[in-house]
């Protein structure tokens, strides 16, 4: 990923410059040829050395094999909340994962987190790449032995989704079908599909089972729904093993404080409810936007099942052991328990011990009333069941990890110039 500038095409004036800690003089000076050879030595040296000195340089090829006893999971969004967590649980398994990410989402940090954590050879690699390129996609795939993938990377605001529709349906819909296109090319037997309880739009009955119609009603929605769509019409003419968590809304962070939530600025208007509890906790923001107090539940605001992400990532390990060649699994991923967002405030203050300042607004469009999950098959099938329901509990692990890390992650998501 070196980038090398396009060679100057008007003459300029001979002066020193120094590169490594060596001076030398222009080699375009007349009669310089020892100059010259000292420079492209000088090239050489330098490139191999920042080669070698990359972590990877040792372990590329590990990820270009498949071993006996090792499973190679593509995590794409593994630099995003989830998929960072995910990627953590992961590699803590002993599985060999590549990230793929654009950091449009993501954190930088997070991945930094994670290699510091996991430097041994061979055990995790980035790549720093757009699934909306069909041929880096193809690129990551045929140069990379992938036993699974587990698809986490999309843009998922509700609110932003309903102003910007079509980037949604790009980014979801769009991108799984080029990732699915790959996997089918480089026989990559699994898929773990990460979608959501915004496919079933607003049931007219809960709890939300895997049976209820979904008739989601927000883009969101709309384009994970058309991107199951895909996933399971391909389905039925392969042999690949599927299993799609629809899960619900995300809380806390990694117990052990390595790892965090941590949105860019710009979106924390379009964020989740904990993000923005935590900014008017930390005065970031002078506090916080409740939209809508007129929907028809006990306290008249929008009612939501809060998942810890610590369970949410133990269901997509769990269900990466269950997948089965030619099976297709579909789960809801919730506590099976509704939380109002006035329930969620007071949890939040009391978790944060600040006494937040709440202005109640108009509804956001594309919001539903109330929404939580049935989780009983997923017991049944995969054996699990959410652990962290203390919503002041998880709450207090993700305030923790804000606390420490005020600045996010600190690190700006810079890739040889891009951003």
């Amino acid at each position: 990923m070196l980038s090398f500038g396009r060679a100057r095409t008007q003459p300029r004036a001979v002066r020193p410059t120094t590169m490594g800690g060596i001076d030398f003089v222009d080699p375009k000076r007349k009669g310089n040829f020892v100059g010259k050879l000292f420079l492209a030595g000088s090239l050489i040296a330098l490139c191999i050395l920042t080669i070698k000195q990359s972590p990877h340089f040792n372990s590329a090829s590990r990820f270009a094999l498949r071993e006996p006893g090792v499973t190679h999971v593509l995590v794409t969004g593994g630099a995003g909340y989830i998929g960072s967590h995910a990627t953590l649980r992961l590699l803590r398994e002993n599985y060999r994962v590549t990230i793929v990410d654009n950091l449009s989402r993501g954190n930088l940090g997070a991945v930094r987190v994670l290699q510091d954590l996991f430097p041994e050879p061979g055990r995790l690699q980035f790549i720093y790449a757009d699934l909306g390129d069909a041929k880096s996609v193809n690129k990551i795939f045929s140069e990379n032995k992938f036993d699974a993938v587990m698809h986490f990377a999309a843009v998922a605001y509700v609110g932003e989704s309903t102003m910007d529709p079509l980037k949604y349906y790009h980014n979801i819909t769009s991108n799984t079908l080029l990732v699915l296109e790959s996997m089918a090319k480089h026989d990559v037997k699994t898929l773990i599909y990460s979608s959501t309880c915004a496919t079933y739009g607003e049931p007219t009955k809960m709890p939300i089972t895997e049976e209820t119609t979904q008739v989601p009603i927000n883009p969101y929605g709309k384009a994970k729904k058309m991107a199951e769509d895909i996933i399971l019409d391909f389905s039925k003419t392969s042999e690949m093993a599927v299993m799609i968590l629809r899960y619900f809304n995300v809380i806390g962070s990694d117990p052990e404080g390595r790892l965090g939530e941590a949105p860019r600025p710009e979106l924390r208007e379009q964020g989740r409810i904990s993000g923005a509890c935590f900014d008017a906790a930390r005065g970031i923001i002078p506090g916080l936007k409740v939209r809508g107090t007129d929907y028809k539940t006990a306290d008249g605001t929008c009612v939501r099942d809060y998942i810890d992400v610590t369970d949410l990532v133990d269901a997509h390990v769990k269900a990466l052991q269950k997948a089965q060649p030619g099976k297709v699994g579909i789960y809801n991923v919730g506590t099976g328990k509704g939380s109002s967002v006035k329930e969620f405030v007071a949890a939040c203050k009391k978790a944060t011990g600040v006494d937040i300042k709440v202005d109640f607004l108009p509804r956001r469009p594309g919001d539903y009333a109330e929404v939580y999950s049935d989780p009983t098959k997923i017991k049944h099938e995969l054996n699990w069941t959410a652990k962290h329901i203390d919503l002041k509990e998880s709450l207090s692990i993700a305030w923790r990890w804000q606390k420490s890390h005020r600045d996010g992650y600190g690190i700006p998501n810079v890739i040889f110039g891009i951003i």
